[in-house]
């Protein structure tokens, strides 16, 4: 299934291929997945990624790596990849090659043998946002932290390796137009969505959910829709392939996740589109979004307060403006492609 990691993943191979690096991606042979690296001229090898025991995955990185060069460095997005990475590392005594960890949900460390054997031989793990760095380290059982450790841990915000261009004005025509974009699956706090729309019915709001889910959840909440009645309010396109057309074509931008997000891809592309938006602050949206100035966050699970700031950006298009340029400004600032990619780099090259 694709999904924000699989996004991360891909623009950083984008961006290293363009430079001329020898990059390639190995994956679960998943169709899903492959295509999209393999359109993006990614060469993709296949390893059965799964069990921590995967003898199959550490045989094929066996073979990758024996062809590799001398600066190989293996980004892995899982503990049991990068399990598997570090076993076919030792098996065949490549010990420069490096193996880096990005830990990409909020969820607290491992405690078994396994887990404090990555966690113990990675060369560098990447947290993409400070709240699932704190999380995995409220965890850590086992022993306290050295210095050692901590020169390895990184706070590293994502990006979206994308050409930024001027921002386009919103849309002047039509009712106003808020949009979810994302997955539709529970933990995204879409049942409050549509509570909070059935509570505003007198603004002049339209809803556009632009993503794609488990049928049987996408059918709960258009029947959640239909009772509460605001079926006619809302658009639900099935693809989000032309997320930034889709985003130009809205005025604002709600993201009321009731799980905490470790980081949402989907924050920052409303941002560099000039876009405001209202999300939640139950995960790391308050390290990038001020409240009230670069966005407004809401307690999740609260269709009331969702519904007022809904109804208070629906009726003035000045206060979106404002917010919406002072997010591209800190897009701009402090989480554009390239302060990320120098930053990445800089994690390749220097970690021992």
């Amino acid at each position: 299934m694709w999904s924000g990691v699989e996004r991360y993943a891909l623009d950083i191979c984008r961006h290293f291929a363009s430079e001329g690096c020898d990059v390639r991606a190995i994956t679960r042979d998943a169709r899903a997945v492959d295509d999209v690296f393999r359109h993006n001229s990614i060469p993709v090898s296949f390893a059965p990624l799964g069990g921590f025991l995967s003898y199959g995955a550490v045989k094929a990185m066996c073979s990758e790596f024996s062809s590799s060069s001398d600066r190989t460095v293996v980004h892995c997005h899982g503990t049991r990849d990068a399990f598997a990475a570090l076993t076919a590392r030792q098996l065949i005594h490549r010990p420069d090659i490096k193996v880096i960890l990005t830990r990409h949900y909020v969820r607290h460390a491992g405690r078994s043998p396994f887990h404090r054997y990555v966690y113990g031989n990675v060369d560098a793990m990447i947290f993409v946002s400070r709240i699932v760095k704190d999380r995995f380290l409220s965890s850590w059982r086992h022993r306290k932290p050295t210095e050692e450790d901590e020169a390895r841990f990184h706070v590293l915000h994502n990006s979206l390796n994308i050409s930024l261009e001027p921002t386009v004005p919103e849309p002047s025509r039509g009712a106003v137009t808020a949009m979810y974009l994302g997955r539709l699956s529970p933990g995204k706090g879409l049942e409050y969505l549509i509570e909070a729309m059935s509570l505003i019915r007198d603004v002049k709001l339209r809803l556009r959910m632009v993503g794609t889910g488990h049928p049987d959840y996408v059918d709960e909440l258009r029947r959640m829709a239909e009772n509460l009645g605001v079926m006619h309010l809302i658009d639900w396109p099935r693809h989000k392939d032309n997320a930034a057309e889709y985003i130009r074509a809205s005025h604002f931008g709600v993201l009321p996740s009731s799980e905490p997000e470790a980081f949402g891809l989907a924050n920052i592309e409303f941002m560099a589109e000039g876009r405001p938006q209202i999300c939640t602050r139950n995960g790391a949206q308050p390290e990038y979004i001020a409240d009230g100035i670069e966005g407004i966050l809401v307690s999740p699970c609260n269709s009331e307060a969702l519904a007022a700031e809904m109804s208070r950006l629906a009726m003035s298009s000045s206060l979106r403006q404002e917010i919406g340029a002072a997010a591209r400004r800190r897009f701009e600032n402090t989480l554009s492609w390239q302060g990320f990619i120098t930053r990445l780099r800089n994690i390749y090259e220097n970690t021992p």
